[in-house]
């Protein structure tokens, strides 16, 4: 199956952009007429036809559309300080989105190694991953975010993780998963976070957890996150 994500759906049709356009025309060779399946990034799988378009557009129809489509069983947001390789946060974007994550909020902590996003790539990293893995949702990834803006304007409704390596005796993130919707997760950078970082979020009402005893890299750490609520919601 070939997936493509519509930008824009009205009444019964459905607009693509110009990299969605150019990979069904000039890759794909498909031609007007042809049928089309897509996702519209909110859960919605459709079915329809290329009714016009070229290299800068593409419209369907649709006759059919499937609500819910292989959308996760659970709920799961994940905070996370970037780390200084693109590349391995640019790997955790897309096997997130693979297993199944509601949004991402990069942090910029004490211990950051970056400062500076990229947040246009890796949406089409977020989008590439959606469909290659066949999924019907677009997690959403926010602006680059000051850790204790963030950990302060947290609602209070959320089962609020943070995971923290300055501390022993914490329980394992397995055995605080409270339910499949409204999980967060946030991971620290390579140096974790401070101890001051900690306690404010304590103190916001967040619980310290453990990710298990091996040292994990801070990507690592964030897919063992995505898991632990995956597999507690099957």
């Amino acid at each position: 199956m070939q997936l493509f994500y519509a930008n824009k759906i009205e009444g019964n049709q459905a607009n693509f952009d110009s990299n969605e356009a150019r990979h069904c025309f000039q890759v794909l060779r498909k031609q007007i007429g042809d049928p089309i399946q897509f996702v519209d990034g909110m859960g919605g799988f459709y079915e329809g036809q290329i009714i016009s378009g070229n290299k800068n557009g593409l419209i369907a129809t649709f006759v059919e559309k499937t609500d819910n489509w292989h959308t996760p069983a659970h709920e799961v947001h994940i905070a996370i300080a970037p780390t200084k390789s693109n590349d391995r946060f640019e790997w955790f974007l897309e096997k997130a989105t693979e297993i199944g994550i509601h949004s991402i909020t990069p942090l910029k902590c004490f211990n950051s190694e970056r400062r500076k996003i990229n947040i246009e790539r890796w949406e089409k990293i977020l989008k590439t991953a959606m469909k290659q893995s066949l999924k019907s949702y677009l997690p959403k990834i926010a602006e680059l975010t000051d850790f204790q803006q963030f950990i302060k304007n947290c609602p209070a409704d959320l089962n609020k993780l943070i995971g923290y390596c300055g501390e022993d005796d914490l329980p394992h993130v397995k055995n605080k998963i409270i339910s499949r919707e409204g999980n967060l997760i946030v991971i620290g950078p390579e140096g974790d976070f401070s101890k001051e970082e900690f306690d404010l979020a304590v103190a916001n009402g967040f619980m310290g957890i453990s990710l298990g005893k091996s040292r994990l890299r801070t990507e690592t750490a964030a897919i063992y996150g995505c898991m632990a609520v995956a597999l507690a919601a099957e």
